[in-house]
């Protein structure tokens, strides 16, 4: 589970587990939209580094660039997102395919292509209420 405790400063900072996360909304750190982005891209980097691993390889070298693209609706819809890989030179020509095919295989974009599949709720719970 992931929580927020919301108050009047800039910084919003989430918890998960053993985890803290900060984002601003101020310019200061990125903010949960341009974390989205870059959870994206270190998807990318892990599935990288997985499939490294899998080959006995070193992913030291590999550069992984993304850049989403606004849709019709403007800068808050996304309707493409491009994930440029290049690599050292010694890496051969079926160690670059099978990294490639392994950042395909994205789970978080996977998420992300089949989200109309996700049911999202909003709710006030009965602590909350009893706070009040």
């Amino acid at each position: 589970m992931y929580s927020v405790d919301v108050d009047d400063s800039k910084v919003i900072t989430v918890s998960g587990g053993r985890h803290r996360v900060s984002y601003a909304v101020d310019g200061s750190l990125m903010n949960p939209l341009e974390a989205f982005y870059a959870v994206l891209a270190s998807c990318a980097a892990v599935y990288a580094k997985k499939e490294c691993k899998e080959m006995g390889i070193s992913a030291a070298g590999i550069r992984i660039g993304c850049k989403p693209f606004a849709g019709h609706g403007g800068p808050l819809t996304l309707s493409r997102f491009r994930t440029e890989v290049s690599f050292p030179e010694t890496f051969t020509a079926e160690q670059r395919d099978r990294v490639l095919q392994a950042i395909s295989e994205c789970a978080v974009k996977k998420i992300v292509q089949t989200g109309g599949e996700i049911a999202f709720s909003v709710s006030e719970t009965a602590a909350a209420v009893a706070a009040a």
